[in-house]
């Protein structure tokens, strides 16, 4: 029951016209709620928290750091399954997906990046140093830039979905990478003190803003995602009846 409920799910999802009717559902609350999400997680963390009994008030760019990287992170492996199912199926929603998914998600590991860097110069003494962490985060970045470049070079889309897709696949290796460096290798990056299940080492007062502010991160995501995708459907199926009627609806 539950595998015919999910494979339902994949194929009106995978209907372009479907997918705009349920995102034009979807984001009128999602959006709000994003918001109001992430903007509580931050406002708690950045102003309310207590300070770090070692770090003192540097500590707090963690609120905005922990949840770009997050996210950037889980952008990728939907990126990956996006390519996966692009390549393999050649569904054109997840061709539309590699398109909408990437540009957010550069923008979440750039910010992961800088803010690591404003972080590690008061916490460790220096802006960068190539340890395991840091390293793969910023191959991370240059993987989603591939992918960005791949779309924007190859101009027929069906082949330029192919050759990001193959990419997005591949780049899932080094989100595995990111995310164990620090257990794997001795590395200048701490280790994780916030663990979704199981216990974590970091203070309740600090660790509620922080989960806040990742799950508003991730909503808002969400929302750039079915936005990209939305106006990805539009321009693709502009010739298509439904279109048509949508853009007439529009101009009344």
């Amino acid at each position: 029951m539950v595998w015919q409920t999910i494979k339902r799910w994949y194929h009106m999802l995978g209907s372009p016209r479907y997918f705009h009717t349920f995102s034009s559902r979807v984001l009128p609350w999602l959006t709000p709620i994003a918001l109001i999400t992430l903007v509580t997680g931050l406002v708690w963390g950045l102003v309310f928290a207590p300070s770090d009994y070692q770090q003192g008030n540097s500590y707090r760019i963690i609120f905005i750091h922990v949840p770009a990287s997050s996210g950037a992170l889980m952008g990728y492996m939907a990126l990956g399954v996006s390519g996966l199912v692009a390549v393999v199926w050649r569904m054109k929603m997840a061709e539309v997906m590699l398109k909408a998914i990437a540009p957010f998600g550069a923008a979440l590991a750039a910010i992961s990046l800088i803010t690591g860097s404003l972080w590690g110069k008061p916490t460790w003494g220096t802006y960068w140093q190539w340890d395991a962490r840091m390293t793969s985060m910023l191959i991370l970045l240059f993987m989603y830039v591939g992918v960005i470049a791949l779309q924007n070079v190859i101009r027929e889309p069906r082949q330029a979905a192919r050759a990001a897709g193959l990419l997005a696949i591949v780049g899932v290796i080094n989100v595995v990478i990111v995310k164990y460096s620090v257990e794997w290798v001795q590395t200048l990056h701490q280790g994780s003190t916030l663990k979704l299940f199981g216990e974590s080492t970091i203070n309740p007062a600090m660790k509620y803003p922080l989960l806040i502010s990742m799950l508003g991160m991730w909503l808002l995501y969400a929302v750039n995602v079915l936005v990209r995708a939305r106006t990805e459907v539009e321009w693709r199926e502009r010739r298509s009846k439904w279109v048509q009627t949508l853009i007439r609806k529009g101009d009344q």
